[in-house]
């Protein structure tokens, strides 16, 4: 089953204009960024650890050359002559993709860089692997990540400005990046095709609830059930619930939804008309119901 890791890694940017600086206006020439890693559930039973290795992490200044690099610690930088992408991370951060699920992340950049609209990150990978609940491993091929780096467009640039804080959401589809080989259950190894969206959260959402059932006259939580959100029939991301029946989904874009809880065993449920609004968090509980 495959589902839209939001990696749900997350790989999330998320604009939040908090924090504005009590230096003077010579230091307004740079801006903060912080880029976080998510991703959401793998629908499969089988798998333990997705494991990726980030050394490097680069973000490109909108309308310059691509061919070449800023140093985002050189206080001395003059953008103007400089290179579009600026260095935002070089050291290496080991991440268990699978345990980026319903709003954990993880912190992979938190640095002060120039002002300015960026458009594209360039993320370094290396140390793939595949650990499956029988202890058996598989390191994986990156196919150009180590080199030059796994290309995410960032669509609309998120802004940076001076003395304020600029939060991006990488979401690391885990589903569509591992891809097994040889059918289920009898898995002889995965593809690596890394699949990641960047989301500004300044222009974005979060939807989050959680999945119960009556038990005894008791709501209980239900693990493992999938949350489809859509767009006019169309999936726009999946999720599953937690062993407390929780899910959360980041970086969705504005606007009106529908969302579908489905659990074999149970009748499927849908909630028409769910809002998302910038930089808020939409409340969407939802009961299940046994299937007669």
């Amino acid at each position: 089953m495959k589902s839209n890791i939001s990696l749900i890694v997350i790989i999330a940017l998320s604009l939040l204009f908090i924090n504005c600086s009590d230096n003077d206006d010579g230091n307004r020439e740079y801006g903060r960024l912080s880029v976080k890693l998510t991703d959401a559930p793998f629908p499969h039973d089988l798998v333990e650890e997705a494991n990726v290795t980030i050394f490097k992490v680069e973000a490109r200044l909108k309308g310059k050359s691509e061919n070449q690099t800023i140093d985002s610690t050189d206080t001395n930088l003059e953008i103007d002559s400089g290179n579009p992408f600026v260095l935002l991370m070089e050291n290496e951060v080991q991440v268990n993709l699978l345990d980026l699920t319903n709003g954990v992340t993880e912190t992979l950049v938190n640095t002060d860089i120039p002002v300015g609209t960026y458009d594209l990150i360039r993320v370094y990978v290396k140390g793939v692997n595949v650990v499956l609940k029988n202890g058996t491993n598989y390191d994986l091929k990156v196919p150009s990540g180590e080199q030059s780096g796994i290309k995410i467009f960032i669509k609309p640039g998120i802004s940076v400005n001076g003395g304020l804080t600029s939060d991006l959401l990488l979401d690391f589809d885990v589903s569509k990046s591992f891809v097994a080989k040889g059918g289920l259950p009898n898995i002889t190894g995965f593809n690596f095709k890394p699949v990641i969206k960047a989301s500004n959260l300044s222009t974005t959402g979060t939807l989050s609830g959680i999945i119960t059932e009556i038990k005894e006259e008791i709501s209980v939580g239900v693990e493992g059930a999938q949350i489809g959100v859509y767009v006019s029939d169309t999936l726009n991301t999946t999720s599953f619930s937690d062993v407390d029946g929780s899910y959360m989904l980041m970086g969705l874009e504005a606007g009106s939804y529908s969302v579908k809880v489905e659990k074999l065993g149970y009748l499927m449920q849908t909630a028409d008309d769910v809002q998302i609004n910038v930089a808020n968090k939409t409340v969407q509980d939802i009961e299940l119901m046994l299937e007669e």
